[in-house]
């Protein structure tokens, strides 16, 4: 026969077991809502965004404080796969315009810049990513908005422009000029224009 004590002690030591494996859960729930946080802080810090819902929403896209440097490229990376295909050309404008915004060869950034130029992120990513910018532009003085838009706009369409007609000027295939008249009516709807 088995001891009552022998069985008390197995119950101690499973009951032990199951609470060190509670508790190991929670520890690990507290430091993942920890590091949720910080890198939301420092998603807020890089963005000068504050407000929560758009910072749920870089989080839920996939923005990183170390790829949030690439959302006003999106649009430009839109622009380019409009067509089905991103050419050489606009890769390079593309690199070009991501160099002198900060993103750095090698880096983290520059990793997820190379995935969306091989691969193109689905509508619905464009989508989102836009409603966010618009957002954010939203938030600005209407002078630096307004500058931004225009930016924006002229960075697109220099992407639309750079591979059609004669040495890449001058003609805009109907798919780009979709994708330009949607991120223009999303950033100028999303800014209250």
């Amino acid at each position: 026969m088995v001891s009552k004590e022998f069985l008390g002690d197995r119950r101690r030591s499973q009951e032990e077991e199951y609470f060190h494996k509670q508790e190991q859960q929670l520890i690990a729930r507290l430091q993942q809502r920890n590091r949720d946080e910080a890198a939301r802080r420092q998603l807020s810090e890089r963005t000068g965004v504050v407000d929560t819902e758009v910072l749920a929403d870089l989080d839920t896209l996939g923005y990183t404080p170390d790829t949030v440097l690439l959302l006003h490229l999106v649009p430009l990376i839109q622009v380019a796969w409009a067509e089905g295909g991103v050419s050489d050309r606009e890769r390079q404008y593309i690199l070009e315009a991501a160099r002198a915004s900060g993103v750095t060869p090698g880096s983290a950034a520059d990793a997820q810049l190379a995935n969306w130029l091989s691969s193109p992120p689905p509508p619905e990513f464009f989508e989102k990513t836009l409603r966010v910018i618009g957002t954010m532009l939203r938030s600005r003085p209407a002078e630096e908005r307004q500058e931004q838009e225009r930016d924006l706009l002229s960075y697109c369409t220099a992407i639309a422009t750079i591979s059609g007609g004669i040495l890449g000027l001058g003609k805009v295939s109907r798919e780009e000029q979709d994708a330009l008249a949607r991120i223009a009516q999303e950033v100028g709807r999303r800014s209250g224009e």
